[in-house]
């Protein structure tokens, strides 16, 4: 399946009990791929992955496939800081039906380059799908270089990048240097400058509710007409930085989505609600703009 330029990194909704609302995943999932999206990434960092057990993520994948069908791609978070147990956890999420697997640089431990070429190389010598990297130091405290990512791209499966280095040196090494190897901005305020170098498309937060502004912005630039992608990357600028920057992604995103009606819930700890200044910004910011996400009555 054709991956596609506009992904959402997919926050995980839960119900009262806190527990994972399956039913609300699906919606919010077909609603993404009504409102701009070509693709999700299921239990990634927006949908708190980190406090979402084996068997949880292997029925998000396989209830949010079962939806989407063969609408839009399902990419399922599966990389983890241990290579073994990411190995275990991509071979049951391509057996449930997934299209494709985002694997994190590992996290913590701060192997050095060659521990994280075995690393991936391991993961995706262990499945059929395309395998996308994700290099997001500010997070994993350990940079994915251009060197090792081009040593990278020459593994088959791994079809390509989520690029949140924000080092545009180094996405323009990757871009240079590797064929058939495609790099998503995994920074919402990126994606613009990213596209321009010849970057693909972005791995989005915001694109929960502006994703058909952010695949207008991309086809602009694509096709030429810099000036109107340069004005819709302004417009949604402040947007993409209150949803990253007013508190730790997903809380901004979480209390956003229901603030628009489309219910999520809460947060599991150690994350928690947005307080009050954060939501006062949140609020503040969502009443500039258009909201593409459309929200069941």
């Amino acid at each position: 399946m054709e991956l596609g330029r506009v992904l959402t990194a997919m926050a995980t909704p839960f119900d009262r009990e806190g527990e994972v609302d399956y039913d609300q995943a699906k919606r919010l999932a077909l609603a993404l791929l009504d409102s701009g999206s070509d693709g999700l990434v299921v239990a990634g960092t927006t949908g708190e992955a980190p406090t979402l057990s084996h068997d949880e993520k292997l029925a998000l994948f396989r209830e949010v496939k079962a939806a989407v069908g063969n609408r839009g791609a399902v990419i399922a978070g599966t990389g983890t800081n241990d290579t073994a147990v990411s190995i275990a956890l991509s071979k049951e999420a391509e057996a449930v039906g997934v299209d494709a697997l985002l694997l994190t640089a590992p996290y913590y431990s701060r192997p050095p380059q060659e521990g994280l070429y075995r690393h991936f190389q391991a993961i995706a010598a262990a499945t059929s799908l395309p395998c996308i990297l994700y290099n997001i130091p500010s997070r994993t405290a350990v940079n994915v270089t251009a060197e090792t990512q081009l040593r990278l791209a020459e593994i088959p499966n791994i079809a390509g990048v989520k690029e949140a280095s924000g080092d545009l040196d180094q996405i323009a090494e990757i871009i240079e240097g590797a064929r058939d190897f495609r790099v998503w901005s995994g920074d919402d305020q990126m994606t613009l400058p990213i596209i321009a170098i010849g970057g693909y498309g972005v791995v989005g937060v915001s694109t929960h509710l502006v994703g058909l502004q952010m695949r207008t912005m991309i086809e602009a630039q694509l096709d030429g007409r810099g000036s109107e992608a340069a004005t819709i990357h302004r417009r949604l600028l402040p947007l993409m930085k209150t949803l990253m920057t007013a508190a730790p992604n997903p809380i901004p995103l979480k209390y956003a989505l229901n603030h628009v009606g489309f219910q999520v819930g809460g947060l599991r700890l150690p994350l928690i609600e947005a307080d009050a200044a954060v939501a006062e910004s949140v609020v503040a910011e969502l009443s500039r703009h258009q909201i593409d996400l459309a929200v069941a009555v």
